[in-house]
């Protein structure tokens, strides 16, 4: 569980950089992703029984923090163009 919150740190420091607003974003993603997953890891070492709820909460969160990227990647459209279609 102490590597998952090591990697929610890293992933805020980068909110510090002098990067584009999405690097930043991805970066905070990515690393908040792999920290939360490391806790449920943890947990699960802590609680094998549980392990359905635990298994389920790790996909549900790789799932949601995909499509949330995408949806962050399509709503920042660089041109301002609508799609058509």
């Amino acid at each position: 569980m102490g590597i998952g919150i090591v990697f929610w740190f890293w992933g805020t420091s980068y909110l510090l950089g002098n990067r584009s607003v999405l690097y930043k974003l991805h970066s905070l993603s990515v690393a908040d992703t792999l920290g939360s997953i490391a806790i449920i890891l943890g947990l699960f070492l802590q609680i094998p029984n549980r392990w359905p709820l635990m298994l389920l909460a790790i996909i549900c969160l790789a799932m949601w923090n995909t499509m949330l990227g995408y949806v962050l990647a399509y709503c920042s459209n660089t041109k301002g163009e609508k799609n058509n279609g």
